[in-house]
């Protein structure tokens, strides 16, 4: 009876341990990333800080592989860009009219990034029109797809894999929304992108490799890499997108945005 006494014990004992030692889900009680109880939760340490400045450096171009196929229903808006392109216009220009860029433009811009990294999350604020970015790193999951809202900048999931973050978006809106916008390439409510994330040089460097698929508008995935120097010379300013302030943009002139198949 005192064996079975001291091995009782120890089980508690090693329960309260491991509740100590991982992260509660709190996810479930709709506790936020700036919670208390959320950021006070023992976690281990991260393998970096991204916390900082960054701008997009290089000319790596976000343009599809060779073998890109579209479906029907995209090529049909791809086709009309090129068309606009053609005459120097400009098909769809919903960023000149004040729509969110999302992802991924936001992250390919060369427009800088600022970055916020808290124990239960990453806050990323890109500069133009002050677009916040949440990757929710507390242990939490996607939502179900039935309740989720979509957005531009989808739902985002970051986990550690080794010294590599690894953050998976979904649950994005479709109209108005693209995945490359100068080419008239949408995207729809099916776009996932997966970003591998890791921090070089010592810190100056970040690299990002985006993994896109989107089986309402392309075939197979769509890869590429992005890298960033930090400036820890620079702030994020205030930048809106004002219609009212625009209109000397040629970009935002009906007769030079083209925005029916029509025109």
């Amino acid at each position: 009876m005192r064996r079975s006494g001291h091995r009782v014990i120890a089980a508690a004992f090693l329960v309260l341990s491991l509740s100590f030692l991982a992260p509660a889900d709190l996810s479930a009680q709709n506790v936020s990333l700036l919670a208390p109880e959320n950021l006070n939760q023992p976690r281990p340490e991260p393998p970096f800080d991204l916390t900082g400045m960054w701008i997009r450096t290089g000319n790596e171009r976000f343009d599809p592989p060779e073998d890109f196929v579209l479906t029907p229903e995209a090529q049909v808006h791809y086709d009309a860009a090129a068309a606009a392109a053609a005459e120097d216009k400009i098909y769809r220009n919903d960023i000149g009219l004040c729509w969110p860029a999302g992802l991924p433009i936001m992250m390919t811009r060369v427009w800088p990034v600022a970055m916020i990294q808290l124990p239960t999350g990453i806050y990323m604020i890109q500069e133009l029109m002050n677009s916040v970015r949440s990757v929710y790193m507390d242990g939490r999951g996607h939502t179900d797809p039935d309740i989720a809202i979509p957005s531009f900048n989808g739902e985002s999931i970051g986990t550690w894999e080794g010294d590599t973050l690894v953050i998976d978006t979904q649950h994005f809106v479709a109209d108005h929304h693209w995945l490359h916008d100068r080419l008239g390439i949408p995207a729809s409510d099916a776009m996932r992108i997966i970003e591998r994330i890791r921090l070089e040089d010592d810190g100056e460097r970040l690299e990002i490799e985006y993994r896109i698929t989107d089986p309402k508008v392309f075939e197979g995935e769509w890869t590429w890499i992005k890298n960033f120097r930090r400036a820890n010379d620079r702030d994020i300013t205030e930048v809106e997108c004002l219609p009212d302030l625009n209109d000397h943009m040629p970009t935002v002139q009906s007769d030079y945005n083209v925005r029916s198949l029509d025109q």
